[in-house]
């Protein structure tokens, strides 16, 4: 048995079509790597035994920016849209449509070993329409896009073959 949504009875529980409503996917919160000064003073320090302490102080505040009134910063996936929410009432700075959404790539060159994060680049119309400065897990958080898209815009639907399971079994042709 399904939930109710708008009176509607949703045959998957948390699925919402874009036609009913608009419902998060996802949400992730940038890295304090989006500082880089901060966050290269933080990952020096962090190497030595005696001043990690001092490296932690210094993080705080950025770590915990991501939740102050007026500094809070988010990326939100929905099953309409991309958004960068600033501040407590999570309004959109920026904003890319599903239908919109050619290609999503990680930036050349972001990627940050110690912090685990990257540089997402979202492009539009042949052009890189928004920036995602220090995902977490930036490839994870990729292929949920990617996903959305694919499964929520029926223009770029997946649509190659099927191929069952017992196709890729050994001594199969």
């Amino acid at each position: 048995m399904g939930t109710m949504t708008d009176g509607r009875m949703q045959a998957v529980t948390g699925l919402v079509p874009p036609e009913l409503g608009e419902t998060t996917i996802r949400v992730v919160w940038p890295s304090v790597a989006a500082t880089p000064a901060v966050a290269g003073l933080g990952h020096a320090l962090m190497r030595t035994i005696i001043l990690a302490p001092l490296a932690w102080l210094l993080l705080a505040p950025f770590y915990f920016k991501k939740i102050l009134p007026g500094l809070a910063c988010r990326y939100t996936l929905t099953n309409r849209r991309l958004m960068i929410q600033k501040g407590w009432r999570r309004t959109p700075s920026k904003q890319v449509a599903l239908a919109d959404i050619d290609e999503v790539r990680l930036q050349s060159g972001s990627s940050d070993g110690f912090y685990r994060t990257a540089n997402l680049e979202i492009v539009s119309k042949g052009h890189v329409a928004m920036t995602l400065p220090a995902v977490p897990n930036a490839e994870s958080f990729r292929h949920a896009i990617v996903n959305a898209y694919k499964a929520w815009i029926p223009a770029k639907a997946d649509t190659g073959h099927f191929l069952p399971a017992s196709a890729s079994k050994p001594g199969k042709a």
